[in-house]
């Protein structure tokens, strides 16, 4: 057992939109042990002085592509695994740096990318992953383009997609979700609009029939999971919401009838604004579609307007970037656009309890509190005034696990933020089964 002693920290707990002055932290092992507003007389093997520097929850990423490694997703579809797999690993590791200890991924991670992390391979976020996204013929995970008539993505294929499946029909959706929930999938995802990435979609096409989805929510719900789905305008949220689904995607065509609803019925928000106003800045030089680009202006206008009519319904707010490619350094603006509507301590209580609640770790993380996972980030000054602090544009802040943190401390090396992230990254409460599925793993490879 190690054990690390925070001293002197100021402390934004992820929920409190108060910060608290001279705190201190127990860390046990991989958890939380104890929090004082005193010191807390223990020997630790490992003592560090924060001199008031703010200590806070570890950022959540609730929608994000490990392997979007082309705004073209398209050629993602065509790429090696191999290769896949080590762009996979520079954005991860590149998001812990920013301070992003967990991604909730919407499509195409799966259970090696999240054993990657947990075993060290991948010095990356825990991954909550939603294996492949389900679309149906034509929908927004269906990249064919209009002069292609074969189907090498569809589910019962000898090599599936890299990102969606397609499945029509009841049957055919509720074995794709079960396939995506046997191999791990802390959620389903599913395309219920048009989009903007796909080729052949107007934003306005409702994808999916209301017995198609109704039997995917189930599927989900009987392995206490849930099912997110990607819809921009206000009648395919409506859809979706009323026939059962818990976290919507985008939603940048919401009105507010249609986010009274949402709130009515418990459902999430995920807005995802960074990667519409990257897209128009760079999107064409790096290879995005210029069909998509034509799409892009249909929806990216709208999205700050969303945030204000979310507010004003009392709608719970996710914080998502779904960067593509290069665009990924772009993952901090988030914070700077959703500081023109809302205020810094809504989003960043959004980006980790608020993120925590809604990928069903509620008290494990996104919080500074006994029993919580210790995936805790060091900040200079005070986020709560300055969300430039977490927020840089562009520019990743320094991050680190925990044992690479103590070992730069010892060595006279200070980076800030640190990043103290423990192991397990497949998800908790209701995911018993994912938990000892990779314990029986682990067991076997030993």
């Amino acid at each position: 057992m190690t054990t690390v002693m925070l001293r002197d920290a100021r402390i934004f707990d992820g929920i409190d939109p108060e910060l608290r002055d001279g705190s201190h932290v127990l860390i046990e092992d991989e958890r939380i042990k104890e929090v004082a507003d005193r010191p807390i007389e223990f020997a630790a093997d490992i003592v560090l002085d924060l001199e008031g520097k703010t200590l806070m929850p570890g950022l959540i990423d609730a929608h994000y592509h490990c392997i979007a490694a082309e705004p073209n997703i398209a050629k993602v579809e065509t790429m090696p695994g191999s290769l896949l797999a080590q762009h996979a690993r520079g954005l991860l590791e590149d998001s812990l740096r920013r301070g992003f200890t967990t991604v909730r991924d919407a499509g195409g991670a799966d259970y090696g990318y999240a054993m990657a992390v947990k075993t060290g391979l991948i010095a990356g976020p825990r991954i909550f992953y939603s294996g492949r996204a389900l679309t149906q013929t034509g929908g927004h995970a269906d990249f064919r383009g209009l002069h292609q008539d074969s189907i090498e993505c569809c589910f019962c294929a000898q090599r599936a997609a890299a990102f969606g499946v397609i499945a029509d029909g009841v049957p055919e959706v509720q074995r794709a979700a079960r396939e995506e929930l046997r191999r791990g999938a802390t959620q389903i995802k599913i395309m219920a609009s048009g989009g903007v990435a796909s080729p052949t979609d107007p934003i306005w096409n409702l994808q999916y029939s209301e017995e198609e989805i109704r039997a995917i929510v189930w599927e989900a719900r009987s392995w206490r999971t849930y099912v997110m789905a990607h819809a921009y305008t206000a009648e395919a949220i409506a859809r979706c919401v009323s026939f059962g689904v818990r976290s919507i995607e985008h939603g940048n065509l919401i009105d507010a009838e249609t986010a009274r609803l949402c709130s009515e019925k418990d459902a999430w928000v995920v807005p995802t604004l960074a990667t519409y106003d990257a897209l128009a800045a760079h999107g064409a030089e790096l290879g995005f579609p210029a069909g998509s680009l034509a799409k892009l202006e249909d929806v990216r206008g709208a999205g700050r307007r969303s945030l204000e009519i979310l507010k004003q319904a009392g709608v719970k707010v996710g914080f998502g970037t779904d960067l593509l490619g290069a665009m990924h350094r772009y993952q901090s603006t988030e914070f700077l656009i959703r500081a023109e509507v809302l205020s810094p301590a809504e989003i960043l209580i959004s980006a980790t309890s608020g993120n925590a609640t809604l990928l069903q770790a509620e008290g494990q993380l996104g919080v500074v509190a006994p029993g919580a996972l210790a995936d805790l980030i060091v900040v200079d000054g005070d986020p709560l005034s300055d969300l430039g602090l977490s927020a840089g544009p562009g520019r990743p802040h320094s991050a680190h696990h925990a044992r690479r943190s103590h070992l730069q401390e010892r060595a006279g090396l200070t980076l800030r933020p640190l990043v103290f992230a423990g192991p397990d990254v497949l998800g908790y409460g209701a995911f018993n089964q994912v938990q000892e599925f990779s314990q029986g793993v682990d067991d076997a490879t030993a």
